[in-house]
Parts: C-alpha cells; sequence; structure tokens
C-alpha cells in the first residue's frame, strides 16, 4: 500500500481488526520511510461492476461515488454514520448478488431511493430530486403528494 504521505510503496501493517460495520478489515499502518501512519479499510468483492448509464455509456462501478451522493443526501440529518455503512454496503451486496456484472445505472438509483426511504424521507425526497431531475417546484409537490396517505374523509 502506498504512503499517502511520501508515496512509498513499502509500507508495514501494525494492527488489524474487523470495522465496526464488520464488513471490512480496518488495518493501522506505517510507513518505514516517513514514519507516516494511517490507516486501510478492505472489503469483499464479489465481482468487477459495470454500470451501464442511460445514454449506454459503460463505466466501472465506483463504491465512491455512490456512497458521496448518498451521504449528500443525508446530510444535516439525524442518521447515524454507521447505519448510513451499513446501508452501502448493503446495496453493494445486493447489486452483487444480481447475477450480473452489468448493472443498469436505473437500478441502482431504485434500490437506493428504496434504502433511502426505509431511513430517512427527507433524504429520500432529496435523493429523487437528483435522480428524477426535479425541474420546478411542481415535481416536488407530486413527488411528495404520492408519499402521503390518502386523506380519509368522514361521511
Amino acid at each position: 500500500m502506498r504512503c499517502p504521505f511520501c508515496g512509498n510503496i513499502d509500507t508495514q501493517v501494525k494492527d488489524s481488526r474487523p470495522a465496526e460495520d464488520h464488513v471490512s478489515i480496518r488495518r493501522r499502518r506505517l510507513c518505514p520511510a516517513c514514519g507516516g501512519r494511517f490507516t486501510t479499510y478492505e472489503r469483499v468483492q464479489l465481482r468487477d461492476l459495470v454500470v451501464i448509464k442511460t445514454n449506454g455509456r459503460r463505466e466501472d462501478f465506483d463504491r465512491t461515488k455512490l456512497e458521496r451522493s448518498i451521504r449528500i443526501a443525508l446530510q444535516k440529518r439525524p442518521v447515524e454514520p454507521e447505519r448510513i455503512d451499513q446501508m452501502i454496503s448493503g446495496i453493494v451486496r445486493r447489486l452483487e448478488s444480481l447475477g450480473d456484472t452489468d448493472v443498469a445505472s436505473k437500478v441502482i438509483g431504485e434500490i437506493v431511493m428504496e434504502s433511502l426511504a426505509r431511513i430517512d424521507t427527507v433524504a429520500y425526497v432529496r435523493f429523487a430530486s437528483v435522480y428524477k431531475n426535479f425541474q420546478e417546484a411542481d415535481d416536488f409537490d407530486r413527488f411528495v403528494a404520492e408519499l402521503r396517505p390518502p386523506l380519509k374523509v368522514d361521511e
């Protein structure tokens, strides 16, 4: 593992343990060249996924990109970081278990929306506004109206 401080490629593992989410290994590393200490995480990857964009373009699946978009949707929301990490790991496992290495971006978006809906409604609406490309306030109104249960009218 390359040292992030000096670029030395010969670093030493000083400590390994399961991370809090129990789906990755946390490793404390030491660089003998500069003395820098840093942490890395190692995760199981069942298969290399390829995302098929709506325009047909293909790109390698990037867990960090998925994580970034989810964290943006959950920004300043009362959701614990461990819960977010568990959700992201669950989404990746679900994508890997679909049985195909090619996954449509639409499938990823739907799975993320489904997961966010269970955790935080505001984050769900935030993500949906970008994913569904809301253009005006009416788009929000229609989407939120679908979330609300119908009003019961007393007869």
